[in-house]
């Protein structure tokens, strides 16, 4: 427990629709990579956590999967994570794009929000991109929505963040340290290993097989200066596996090679990474495949 008593603590929840810049904004705010991203929508998984130390406060950042109409089981559980999130977190931030105005996804997840009694704070993201004139009309007509307790248009790709940290700060409770100064993460590095390689797949590849994919690490072995990963690429059909592998082991040998690349730079070693690729027919649907990769989160 810190001495100073004025020590502020608490969790935050970042949700919206699919791709509106939720990962994005909690790698910027904690100047780190912690969770990864793509330009395809619901790539975020699971929940991330994210940890940022202030001198008189520490913030903890959930980042959720996209709230969206869910087709699979894995995606019927990752907006359940999402909605959870509500009740375990001293406040809510719902992004929106400024680009476009309130759709029916928007509204949908307002509607979510109606029994909610934290404060939720309206972050309208890539407001880079449009002009006061365009602005202003657009926070009016979120005001109509519901009664959020702040709206701050930021701009995550561009790091400008406006007073969006000092309106989190204030409505934190006061209360103790929960991690050390220099945590990031409260993710493991095997979980972050896993993300890493996804992300390379969501960078490489089209249409379905991004949202076919999953990704294990079976073996993490750490050496004095290196660190031996041994990862598995599950698809769900055999025609996907061809494509993930490429022509003569070309695409999964570049997958292989970024995934390695920012493995060095979160572990600082040299990282020895060796993938496979397998076959696991309706793996979306399977909840012992979901438990294995996190989706369905231990009790």
């Amino acid at each position: 427990m810190p001495k100073d008593q004025n020590f502020r603590s608490g969790f935050i929840s970042l949700v919206g629709r699919p791709n509106v810049g939720k990962s994005t904004l909690l790698n910027c705010l904690l100047g780190e990579k912690v969770s990864i991203i793509s330009d395809k929508p619901q790539t975020t998984r699971n929940r991330i956590r994210g940890i940022l130390t202030l001198p008189g406060a520490q913030a903890v950042f959930i980042d959720t999967p996209g709230i969206h109409k869910p087709l699979h089981r894995m995606n019927e559980l990752m907006v359940q994570t999402a909605l959870r999130t509500y009740g375990e977190v001293d406040a809510i931030l719902l992004l929106v794009e400024a680009t476009e105005r309130p759709g029916a996804g928007d509204k949908y997840i307002i509607d979510t929000l109606a029994a909610v009694k934290t404060p939720v704070l309206l972050v309208i993201n890539k407001a880079d991109l449009v002009d006061k004139e365009r602005l202003l009309p657009l926070i009016s007509e979120y005001s109509t929505l519901y009664p959020f307790a702040e709206i701050i248009p930021v701009s995550a790709l561009r790091a400008d963040l406006g007073k969006l940290l000092d309106a989190v700060v204030q409505r934190l409770p006061e209360g103790p340290k929960y991690f050390p100064d220099d945590q990031f993460t409260d993710q493991p590095e095997r979980f972050i290993a896993a993300e890493l390689i996804r992300e390379k797949v969501f960078e490489l590849t089209k249409e379905e097989i991004p949202y076919s994919s999953a990704v294990v690490i079976e073996q993490m072995q750490e050496e004095p200066d290196l660190t031996r990963i041994h990862a598995v690429i599950f698809v769900e059909r055999d025609s996907q596996k061809g494509i993930i592998i490429g022509k003569g082991g070309a695409m999964l040998k570049e997958i292989g090679s970024r995934a390695r690349q920012d493995m060095e730079k979160l572990l600082g070693v040299k990282v020895f990474l060796q993938l496979w690729v397998k076959v696991k027919k309706g793996w979306r649907e399977d909840d012992r495949m979901l438990k294995h990769i996190g989706i369905i989160e231990e009790q």
